[in-house]
């Protein structure tokens, strides 16, 4: 670190630090430098100043990160204490001093010292946090749908299976969408949990001054016993054609689904309104049924996709014991973390009643990164495919397909947040 970066002072913000910071994670993050009344009284509501952190240059805010707490679904079911960040920002004048360095070491010491098991984050851009031990742990693809393709039976009322949709409104979202969040958070390894402030800004009980709102359309999804077991959120931009034609697309803001009935007839209804000829599906799961929930997959294309959530493990024992296992085996893992917080050799002990895991000094089966550790936690790669790019190397012949059969999920990790 020079003499200038060290006179750089990183530390927790305090409260009436609160409209410099927010004027530094505007800058840092492209968006006009106007911080209003309502953004400070919003955020002030928002945040911990303890787990808010500035790089303060003479007085002025240089460089932002904020972390919250968090709950994170492990393969399996059970829900792990996390240490979110988000607003991570260093103004233009002050990059490659080492302030994002500083930042990050704070605050995942004391995410451990406090007893998380993972940090997490959504990274705007990938070459960065690999280097402080994180690793692309879920992915999300997007699907345009052509509508006019899809095969659907457009005369058909509603859905076959006996249940029902329903239009509703943003109140009634609030009531019934928490509850459907965490059934479906609980069943989704990669999901986090959503707080009360997320449902008011998503229906529009919150608005935030920087974000114009346009008020969503809703529908939910019952089944035939009247319990709900979908609800999505969409948007139409009312376009017409040069002659006179609706050609509306759908942009679907989030559709949970906690039933593979829910799934279908909430695509179809979407695929199926009048006026609309494209449905946008939002960032879904890689291995999402939507394509194959239509008559003709091909009216689906994948139109984006990328890594998502990235995950830090904090504690090597209770994130393998947290989550579930294909099968039974035995593994000894060594884990590299050059930053110091779960390097070491651990062994494994897995079967399909729990796992056990602990310390040991015995010669390693597989030897990988604290990063790689965290997509083949969640079920997103496999260690076949880390020993290609040899990101992970077999101590012992053969512990890689042992590794796989153990950690490998029928399904891939997804979540469905961004924070």
């Amino acid at each position: 670190m020079n003499d200038d970066a060290a006179a750089i002072d990183v530390r927790p913000i305090t409260r009436d630090e609160i409209p410099a910071w927010l004027h530094a994670v505007k800058v840092g993050f492209l968006k006009s430098p106007v911080v209003t009344d309502e953004d400070i009284a919003d955020r002030t509501a928002q945040i911990d100043p303890s787990r808010a952190l500035g790089a303060f240059d003479g007085g002025r805010c240089v460089a932002t990160f904020r972390s919250f707490p968090q709950e994170l679904t492990a393969v399996g079911g059970t829900v792990v204490p996390a240490d979110a960040i988000t607003a991570v920002t260093v103004t233009a004048t002050h990059r490659r001093r080492g302030l994002l360095t500083r930042m990050m070491r704070q605050d995942l010491t004391a995410a451990k010292e406090r007893g998380d098991v993972v940090a997490t984050l959504i990274a705007a851009e990938y070459p960065i946090y690999g280097r402080y031990g994180f690793g692309p742990a879920t992915s999300a693809v997007e699907w345009t749908v052509d509508t006019l393709r899809t095969g659907f039976d457009r005369s058909r009322p509603g859905p076959e299976c006996g249940g029902r949709i329903e239009m509703v409104d943003g109140e009634e979202v609030r009531k019934i969408g928490p509850e459907l969040h965490e059934r479906l958070r609980r069943a989704q390894h990669g999901a986090i949990d959503r707080d009360e402030r997320w449902w008011r800004l998503t229906t529009g009980a919150v608005r935030p001054s920087h974000e114009e709102w346009t008020e969503p359309f809703y529908a939910v999804y019952r089944a035939p016993d009247g319990e709900v077991e979908g609800l999505v959120a969409y948007r139409t931009d009312g376009a017409w054609s040069a002659n006179k034609q609706p050609e509306n697309t759908v942009t679907v803001r989030w559709l949970n689904a906690v039933s593979p009935a829910a799934e279908r007839a909430l695509w179809t209804y979407l695929c199926t309104l009048d006026w609309v000829t494209v449905v946008k599906s939002g960032m879904r799961a890689p291995d999402d049924l939507l394509p194959l929930l239509l008559p003709n997959p091909r009216a689906a294309r994948v139109t984006g996709e990328g890594d998502w959530l990235w995950v830090r493990v904090l504690d090597v024992v209770r994130a393998l014991e947290a989550r579930a296992y294909s099968g039974a085996g035995e593994l000894v893992i060594e884990v590299v973390d050059p930053d110091g917080f779960v390097g070491g050799r651990y062994r494994l002990e897995a079967g399909e009643d729990g796992a056990r895991c602990t310390a040991t000094r015995a010669d390693a089966d597989l030897v990988l990164g604290v990063g790689e550790l965290a997509a083949l936690w969640l079920g997103e790669e496999s260690v076949a495919r880390l020993a290609a790019l040899g990101r992970v190397r077999e101590g012992r012949a053969g512990a890689g397909r042992v590794a796989d059969a153990l950690l490998r999920t029928p399904r891939r990790p997804w979540c469905p947040d961004m924070f």
